[in-house]
């Protein structure tokens, strides 16, 4: 297994790990609230790639030959005038996906890739990174516990 940047000819190959997510995170949504649009394909690596290329961050992918395994993406989180009135603002990075591709679980690709992201991270001076963790993916919440990320913030949620 190779861990390498995003190009361009593996776009494809991307949005399929998107999509897989994605669906992922519908189906164990308690609320439902997350959906899979018909333009969320196109949409969503659209947006990860904006937040990627305006904020110093990458895509690094895992692949052998040329099918991809899995994928993480990430940024330096950017801040504004209002966050310094409440908050130190160290650099920090966002973790915004980690996805390994639902039949290669198991074989320590999102531990490579995270590894690799966090090496890319530090490098460029990053003091942290975040990541948001859905809060019904027990396995990624025991993932992030593993490697060191804890809980700062929770998001406590109610239907009325």
């Amino acid at each position: 297994m190779q861990i390498v940047k995003f190009e361009e000819k593996y776009e494809k190959q991307v949005k399929d790990l998107l999509v897989e997510l994605q669906q992922y995170v519908v189906s164990v949504d308690k609320f439902g609230l997350n959906i899979l649009t018909e333009d969320y394909r196109e949409k969503y690596f659209e947006k990860t790639l904006k937040e990627v290329y305006c904020n110093q961050g990458k895509i690094f992918l895992a692949k052998e030959g040329n099918m991809l395994y899995g994928l993480i993406a990430g940024f330096v989180t950017p801040y504004d005038e209002y966050d310094e009135i409440d908050y130190k603002c160290p650099k920090k990075a966002t973790i915004s996906e980690l996805i390994v591709s639902e039949k290669s679980r198991g074989k320590n690709i999102g531990q490579q890739l995270l590894t690799f992201a966090e090496n890319y991270f530090k490098e460029i001076g990053c003091e942290y990174i975040s990541i948001d963790v859905f809060a019904y993916n027990l396995n990624a919440e025991k993932f992030y516990n593993k490697n060191g990320y804890e809980n700062r913030m929770l998001q406590m949620f109610k239907k009325i």
